[in-house]
């Protein structure tokens, strides 16, 4: 199955180093961010896990739950998180999946079906493709999917960024040009008249028929 934007993030139940959950129960009425990691004591996925774990408090500010995956068993990923501290500074400070027989990995097109059913003996290039972010919203449909290659680690400014920009355009009727932070002026929505934006916006940046800028909404 292949995952687009809008779909619904598929639900599944998981052991994690917290425990059992339930996906979507535990997500809640919130944002969630699931990033995955091909292999446990991985160099580049070691220093993205400690990277999470020192910006969970901006996540947090966010009301974005964090949970990561990797395609080992739950005991292994207790092993690793000791050096993922050693490396980084900091500990992990939230869930993350064990994904020993795949079902995950496939549920979110990050493997084939024929990958088989069980991470024993399977090496990091074998999972290389179970690098990606998934960003879902309250509404359990996904808002975002980015894909990584393994030798290059993530930018998680970046993820906090496409969230300021999701939360931001959820509620208003804008959208955020590129290189957008928090702050910086939005683009009017193309279904909004210009008589209809001075009365939400107030004044506006005509600059081309088509494209329209006003401050970020604060309300």
């Amino acid at each position: 199955m292949s995952l687009r934007i809008n779909d619904i993030a598929p639900d599944f139940t998981a052991d994690t180093t917290e425990g059992p959950i339930s996906f979507h129960e535990w997500i809640g009425d919130g944002y969630a961010v699931l990033f995955s990691h091909p292999k446990d004591f991985t160099p580049v996925c070691t220093t993205e896990l400690g990277t999470m774990a020192g910006l969970k408090a901006e996540f947090d500010k966010r009301n974005a739950k964090i949970i990561g995956i990797s395609v080992d068993p739950v005991e292994s990923h207790e092993k690793w998180k000791g050096d993922i501290q050693k490396a980084t500074g900091h500990a992990v400070n939230y869930p993350m999946i064990g994904d020993k027989d795949l079902k995950v990995a496939k549920l979110y097109d990050m493997l084939p079906a024929s990958a088989g059913d069980s991470s024993e003996g399977r090496t990091p290039v074998d999972n290389q493709t179970v690098r990606s972010v998934f960003v879902i919203g309250p509404d359990k449909r996904i808002k975002l999917i980015l894909t990584y290659p393994m030798s290059t680690g993530r930018n998680f400014q970046e993820i906090l960024r496409a969230i300021d920009s999701i939360q931001l355009t959820a509620k208003h009727s804008v959208s955020t040009p590129a290189d957008w932070k928090q702050g910086d002026d939005v683009v009017i929505g193309g279904a909004i008249s210009d008589e209809e934006a001075i009365k939400r916006f107030g004044a506006f940046d005509a600059v081309l028929p088509y494209l329209r800028k006003t401050k970020q909404p604060t309300a």
